[in-house]
């Protein structure tokens, strides 16, 4: 399941893949943010994500990653998808001490989870609200049993290789 908060315009025309739901939690403040009041749960097909991630670069220099800055930059000009890693996040979001991934897309990325990675589209807007109000309310049992369940993602080490900072 990849999130989405609908209405936000991404910086760089990005639109943004954010697998965990309680970092896209954080990132639209419930789904209260202006501009970010609903929220979507996108369930994409897992040939389309590893194609991106097979072509993304980071979004950020990483000397020893990169052989320099300017090839760095060169490759984040072509390049139809980035990764960044972030805090992942606790049911009070905030950070904890591992990162999640965060999947950006432009040109040709867009135009493929638009047109073909796309299976499903959920409007999980009432679940997020749900789960605020029971955190809120200091019910943390409940508001963990209430979040989607999320786990490892198995792949090839070397599909991430090129994407670890």
């Amino acid at each position: 399941m990849a999130l989405l908060a609908r209405n936000k315009v991404y910086e760089r025309g990005l639109t943004w893949i954010k697998p965990s739901f309680l970092w896209m939690m954080y990132r639209c403040g419930w789904g209260a943010k202006e501009g970010q009041e609903t929220v979507l749960a996108v369930e994409i097909r897992r040939d389309g994500f590893e194609w991106a991630l097979r072509h993304a670069i980071l979004s950020s220099y990483v000397r020893g990653v990169h052989p320099d800055r300017a090839t760095w930059q060169r490759q984040l000009k072509r390049s139809p998808a980035r990764v960044q890693w972030d805090p992942e996040r606790n049911l009070r979001l905030q950070p904890l001490p591992y990162r999640s991934l965060q999947l950006g897309l432009s040109g040709e990325a867009v135009r493929r989870y638009a047109d073909e990675w796309t299976v499903a589209i959920r409007d999980v807007t009432p679940l997020a609200r749900e789960i605020q109000a029971l955190v809120h309310s200091g019910d943390l049992d409940s508001a963990a049993r209430a979040l989607p369940q999320e786990r490892a993602y198995p792949m090839e080490d070397e599909l991430l290789d090129h994407l670890r900072g």
